[in-house]
Parts: structure tokens; sequence; C-alpha cells
């Protein structure tokens, strides 16, 4: 299958982390999705309802970021993960990489990321 969607970039706050300082302070997260589907119906048919609604995939992405805490970004995006693959019967597989580019650590880095696949 080499139909795919994908969704770069998505930008929420979180309060992610192992330090208290992340839980209290907070920081931007970013997320890519990439989706595995077959499009042929919908690059047919031109009907939403034949592919993935990717403005409803955002809201999850967002809604996941700013929801419950986590402290690890492998957490996070297994979470979003799973939670794409419950709610779209259409998709085959997912990627999905969280960006952490203020994760705190002892060296100038432009970012840090994990990439979660199911």
């Amino acid at each position: 299958m080499s139909d795919q969607i994908r969704i770069s970039g998505i930008k929420a706050f979180g309060y992610h982390g192992v330090f208290e300082h992340e839980a209290v302070n907070g920081q931007d997260f970013f997320v890519d999705v990439l989706l595995n589907v077959d499009l042929h119906e919908a690059s047919v048919s031109d009907d939403l309802t034949q592919t993935v609604d990717y403005g409803s995939i955002t809201d999850l992405v967002v809604s996941e970021i700013t929801g419950d805490r986590v402290q690890l970004i492998e957490r996070l995006a297994g979470r979003i993960a799973d939670v794409i693959k419950e709610q779209y019967a259409k998709v085959i597989s997912v990627s999905v990489t969280v960006h952490k580019p203020q994760a705190p650590v002892n060296a100038h880095v432009a970012d840090i990321s994990v990439t979660i696949t199911r």
C-alpha cells in the first residue's frame, strides 16, 4: 500500500515530561502523523467518507497533547497512534512522531523526537 496522508507540524502546548518544572511550566510539542490508507475510492469518488478526515486527526492530536500529562514522549506518541488506530478503521498503519525541541538536555539540540508505528 503506497497511499498516504501526511500531517506535519501539529503544534500544541502540553505539560509532559519527567521533571517537575515540565509539569508546571509546560512547553510546545510538535507532532507529525503519517497515515497509510487505501485512497483509491476517494481518488475516484471525491467523497470525504471514502478517506480519513485530516481535520479530525489534527483535532485528536491537539487533544492528546493538551490532555493528561505523561512523562515520556514515547508514551504520548503511542497514545496518539493507538487512538487513531482505534477510531479510524480505514487507517492500515500509522506513524506518529512527537517532537520535543525544548527537551531538558545538557547540550544544544535543534530537536529531540520519537516515532511510534502501529
